[in-house]
């Protein structure tokens, strides 16, 4: 036992200066006037230091303070694409925007590396090379489509795309139109119905847990050849987790993600029965780090187990955020062998934004 804490202990040590230097780099590119981006390189010139010298790791970021989302919430975004990647091909992405102006982020290859990453942890069996998948979610201003069909050709496979509009969802649960939204709900799942009987190919899904739960109100999944499925976009309960693994598709590789436009998309740890069914997610460091923070006091990290608000900071060359307040909280959980750096479990819309947020099929 000891020998196995010295190595895990190692392990952690290891991840966390892997994420000190990914700091280091991340700061000297994007507050370096040859290569940063207007905006980093603007409220660098406000500052009394200068980051690229004072900023060694990730504890350090706490100099830059907190980032504002609102400082993404208008134009003009090309404010935040880097100089030494400014003639490249750029994709803007929204997240947001029931309410107001939406958050948006450029990209111009990081949400493809994202979901490589993430390819590496799907099983070859239930998530086999070669075959096709179903999309039931959105596309239009925000990435997961475009992610959902890297991730099929990462895969040599091919992705089948059904569209969906949250926010117009949203609209219709605040304005109590439950028969339209209902209406809303069929479409989209006759669409699914449609392509998964005419593609037999079509061995895995993504889709959001009310889609799922919908889906299998009129299919057997595991008899149309469904494999694997890899599920997110809104809040997953325990209870929607073991619902899912015992009821609605058994047998079926059953994946829970949590991730979003700003992040990118955190691994769920391997099931265990052992964890009763608690949904607990660990982010893709060095590139992005999740803290567990004090909600009234966001310099105060809460202990293992205790509830938190999602502190992100998202470290790539296309994009720098530090120490973001989401709008979520959770319980903090500790390292595992496989990730050896902080988790989150059970991730929930924060309770002081709840009368605020509404939470539809996405």
């Amino acid at each position: 036992m000891e020998i196995f804490n010295k190595a895990f202990s190692e392990k952690i040590s290891e991840a966390r200066q892997r994420l000190d230097a990914q700091v280091r780099e991340i700061v000297q590119w994007h507050f370096d006037p040859a290569t940063g981006c207007p905006f980093w390189l603007e409220f660098a010139a406000k500052l009394d230091f200068d980051p690229r010298k004072e900023i060694h790791g990730y504890d350090d970021l706490k100099l830059l303070g907190h980032f504002d989302d609102a400082w993404l919430r208008g134009g003009p975004v090309r404010r935040w694409v880097p100089k030494a990647l400014a003639n490249l091909p750029t994709f803007v992405f929204e997240t947001g925007g029931t309410t107001g102006v939406p958050k948006s982020r450029v990209n111009i290859r990081d949400f493809q590396t994202d979901y490589e990453l993430f390819s590496e942890t799907l099983s070859p069996e239930t998530f086999p090379f070669g075959s096709d998948w179903l999309m039931l979610g959105p596309s239009g201003p925000r990435r997961l489509r475009l992610a959902i069909e890297h991730l099929a050709q990462h895969r040599n496979g091919i992705a089948f795309l059904v569209d969906l509009d949250p926010r117009w969802v949203n609209k219709l649960i605040k304005r109590g139109k439950l028969k339209e939204l209902e209406e809303y709900k069929t479409h989209v799942i006759d669409q699914g119905l449609t392509i998964l009987r005419a593609h037999e190919n079509i061995k895995c899904i993504f889709t959001t847990p009310k889609l799922l739960e919908a889906l299998c109100e009129k299919i057997n999944l595991a008899k149309y050849g469904i494999t694997g499925i890899f599920c997110g976009g809104t809040e997953m309960t325990p209870q929607f987790h073991r619902f899912a693994r015992e009821e609605l598709v058994p047998g079926i590789d059953f994946v829970p993600t949590y991730g979003n436009t700003l992040m990118g998309l955190a691994c769920h740890k391997p099931f265990d029965p052992a964890d009763n069914y608690a949904i607990i997610y660990y982010p893709p460091s060095p590139r992005a780090v999740i803290e567990m923070v004090n909600p009234d006091n966001p310099e105060e990290v809460v202990d293992y187990d205790q509830t938190g608000r999602v502190m992100l900071t998202t470290l790539t060359r296309e994009f720098f955020m530090p120490r973001f307040l989401e709008r979520d909280e959770g319980e903090r959980v500790a390292p595992i062998a496989k990730y050896p750096w902080d988790g989150v479990k059970n991730v929930r819309v924060f309770s002081q934004l709840q009368d605020s947020v509404v939470v539809g099929v996405y």
